[in-house]
């Protein structure tokens, strides 16, 4: 049988699983890559509401060297492909409490800026950097491998790394043998709502994204963070891969616990292995019959613990605010209680911590000329009875749209041309995300590692996982991650007996193709 003649179904054209299909596709199998909605991208996808163009999720893009390796490993260059701009500043981060900081990856520039905020945390940002630069390159052979069985948790990495992750700390408990000031603090664990998690209770280990903004940079792909996507797309169906929109999967099919077929309308696709890249919760309850499932019962489902939701505004507006950076991050007066508001009260704030992304300063392509694009995130409960947003979603836009005046925005309801607002109800039953639950399963120490659903899933035969849901957890570069962890399995398991070796990722030689420019729509 040669490698063509094994084949893989890939359920979600998000970031992992396009990832694995480019991964996939390079060692030789057959990929049909099968996405519900008429775009690719999953949470990391775009929409556009009168020419004014919106990244759906993430609009941050960390930590580069995951995807430029994948790329690397199918034979192009990820700077090539997709131009991107790295800021500076970062971000500007507002203290509800008072003061202001703007963050910039130039270390002495930084030190001068927390300076005013507090002069003797100022020379603890490069003892910060050296702890996290030591945890990161422990713990990176941790985020790469699989974990199976209980014996990966006593391989050496694990033992290497326990004395420097100190996971008995949370990110903002373990902050504080660096800095004195609760500002600071903030401004270096903020981060851990790239998981949808409070740095109060998110393990320590975590501290290691604030650093990885520092050491290697924020940037932006022009056209925001969904032209990965959409670049990864056309290189996928380049390099063969079967890519079909509008396939809303009804069922699988399987033999005894194995996969053998996917079913989305009047087509079956027959597979060797299948890999699942939808929301995790959703996916199981809705494709796999719960008495086939041993760990992942419904009911086990029910009792995990999930990540906060958002409440998302998107805004094209007249003019643009180029005053405003690129990012910016409102942190509210009473951080910690809205933490408790949202994770255990479930309760709507009247002080919400806000994240608003002013991208027009940056790249102009997105909106209509003289006009641009505002992108406002509140992180919220997810689903809970505590919150009817179907009667708190124009309540709540107001007390959004009032805190943009703290950012110095207090014009904008007069300026709005076109909106759209995304509530976690939205989430789940627009997205098919289980509680509107948008960053998966918490990343507790209890669902780490072992605790996750793992890439080569244990519950069924032929099944894989990729995305948040899995090892190594949410965020883009993890997501990525994730999809190379799951095609080396995929690869051994289905290669090794034909006489192939796994595609273990190496450097091939480079084929460079630039992007095609995007559609524009007229000014």
């Amino acid at each position: 049988m040669t490698a063509k003649q094994r084949r893989v179904v890939i359920i979600g054209a998000g970031p992992g699983g396009l990832a694995s299909a480019l991964l996939l596709a390079q060692a030789g199998l057959d990929v049909t890559l099968l996405e519900r909605r008429d775009r690719v991208g999953g949470r990391t996808s775009s929409f556009t509401l009168d020419c004014f163009r919106f990244d759906l999720g993430p609009t941050f893009f960390l930590y580069p060297r995951v995807l430029e390796d994948i790329f690397k490993t199918i034979g192009r260059d990820l700077w090539r492909e997709i131009p991107m701009r790295k800021l500076d500043p970062q971000y500007r981060l507002v203290f509800g409490q008072g003061g202001e900081l703007l963050c910039t990856p130039d270390v002495p520039a930084m030190e001068r800026a927390i300076a005013q905020l507090c002069p003797e945390d100022a020379p603890q940002l490069r003892r910060f950097l050296q702890d996290n630069r030591e945890k990161l390159q422990r713990f990176r052979p941790i985020l790469e491998m699989p974990f199976l069985s209980w014996k990966d948790m006593f391989k050496a990495p694990i033992w290497n790394a326990i004395s420097k992750l100190r996971p008995w700390k949370s990110v903002e408990s373990d902050l504080r043998r660096f800095f004195s000031d609760e500002r600071v603090r903030l401004a270096m664990c903020f981060q851990s709502k790239y998981l949808g998690m409070s740095p109060f209770q998110c393990p320590s280990l975590f501290t290691i994204l604030s650093f990885l903004e520092y050491e290697y940079g924020v940037y932006h792909p022009l056209g925001g963070c969904a032209a990965l996507s959409e670049r990864m797309a056309e290189i996928a169906t380049d390099m063969g891969v079967r890519l079909k929109l509008n396939a809303d999967v009804d069922h699988l099919e399987f033999q005894g616990r194995k996969a053998i077929a996917v079913h989305a309308g009047s087509e079956r696709f027959p597979c060797d292995a299948l890999v699942i890249n939808a929301d995790f919760a959703h996916a199981m309850q809705r494709l796999v019959p719960d008495a086939l499932r041993r760990r992942w019962t419904d009911a086990k489902l029910e009792q995990k613990r999930y990540s906060c939701s958002t409440f998302m505004l998107y805004l094209g507006i007249d003019g643009i605010y180029d005053q405003t950076t690129h990012h910016t991050i409102y942190l509210s007066k009473s951080y910690h209680q809205n933490l408790i508001d949202i994770d255990d009260g479930h309760v709507l704030s009247d002080d919400p911590s806000l994240y608003v992304q002013n991208a027009c300063v940056t790249d102009t392509s997105l909106a209509p000329k003289g006009q641009s694009t505002l992108y406002i995130l509140a992180p919220v409960t997810h689903m809970h009875a505590n919150v009817d947003w179907s009667k708190e979603k124009s309540r709540f836009r107001e007390v959004v749209l009032q805190q943009l005046a703290r950012l110095g925005m207090a014009d904008v309801r007069a300026r709005i041309r076109v909106e759209r607002i995304v509530t976690p109800a939205d989430w789940q039953q627009q997205m098919h995300i289980y509680r509107g639950a948008t960053f998966n399963l918490s990343h507790t120490l209890r669902q780490m590692l072992l605790g996750r659903p793992r890439n080569r899933f244990e519950d069924l035969e032929g099944v894989y996982l990729v995305g948040g849901g899995t090892h190594p957890g949410s965020g883009l570069p993890v997501i990525y991650e994730s999809a190379r962890i799951t095609s080396r399995l995929i690869a051994s398991d289905l290669l090794s007996s034909s006489g192939f070796l796994e595609p273990a990722l190496i450097d091939q030689p480079h084929f460079m193709k630039a992007a095609p420019p995007a559609a524009s729509c007229p000014s």
